[in-house]
């Protein structure tokens, strides 16, 4: 009740406003217990249910992961998901990768100015100049490599070990229906067919080294 009151939460509404912010964040079994008490992922839970409290619109969490153990991680990640289908979430994190797990959308800031703001998959076409496919086949031919070559809006074919081959094309390409078809006519066999897209470490890197750059 006393972040509610921090909140301006309308007294008649607090008790409602409690009892539905420890229903979200699962705190029911610990509600009772003094906060200084609990581990640090229930700190964290509780944490988030204080800034909850007055039913933002957005919601900003600054590295909410941080000092927790991988099953805490786990669980703190799956919480913000669960939160972001009602609010918008802002999260700021230098863990990368949990960004990664958790974020539909990232906003890359370098120098105090945005760098970029867009989905993982459309900052790796634009950055790539094209998307990357990953395809590996049980049939191991020097034909699959040329055969590749040749489809339309393919830039280039890299075989990194037998029969594992790596295909750049040009954005928007959609040719994951021709390369299928091309293995089942040519009896490949294809165990995996993927877009791969970089890596946030590798866009965030890409992107502020090149604004560093610029004189």
């Amino acid at each position: 009740s006393f972040a509610a009151r921090l909140r301006n939460v309308p007294l008649k509404n607090t008790q409602s406003a409690v009892e539905q912010v420890i229903e979200k964040c699962s705190l029911k079994e610990v509600s009772e217990r003094i906060i200084g008490r609990l581990s640090k992922g229930y700190q964290q839970r509780v944490g988030i249910a204080q800034a909850m409290i007055h039913n933002p619109d957005i919601l900003i969490l600054d590295e909410p992961t941080i000092g927790l153990d991988p099953i805490q991680i786990i669980e703190i990640r799956k919480l913000i998901q669960e939160l972001a289908l009602s609010h918008t979430i802002i999260l700021s994190s230098h863990i990368l990768p949990e960004i990664t797990q958790i974020c539909k959308r990232v906003i890359i800031i370098s120098d105090g100015q945005i760098a970029a703001v867009d989905s993982l998959e459309a900052l790796t076409t634009r950055l790539r100049k094209g998307e990357r496919l990953v395809l590996n086949v049980r049939r191991n031919s020097s034909e699959i490599l040329e055969k590749l070559r040749t489809l339309k809006k393919v830039n280039a074919v890299t075989e990194h070990q037998p029969a594992n081959y790596t295909i750049d094309c040009e954005p928007n390409a959609d040719i994951q229906d021709e390369i299928a078809q091309l293995s089942l006519n040519n009896q490949w066999g294809i165990v995996e067919l993927k877009t791969v897209s970089m890596t946030l470490e590798d866009i965030f890197l890409k992107l502020t080294l090149e604004e560093s750059e610029v004189p």
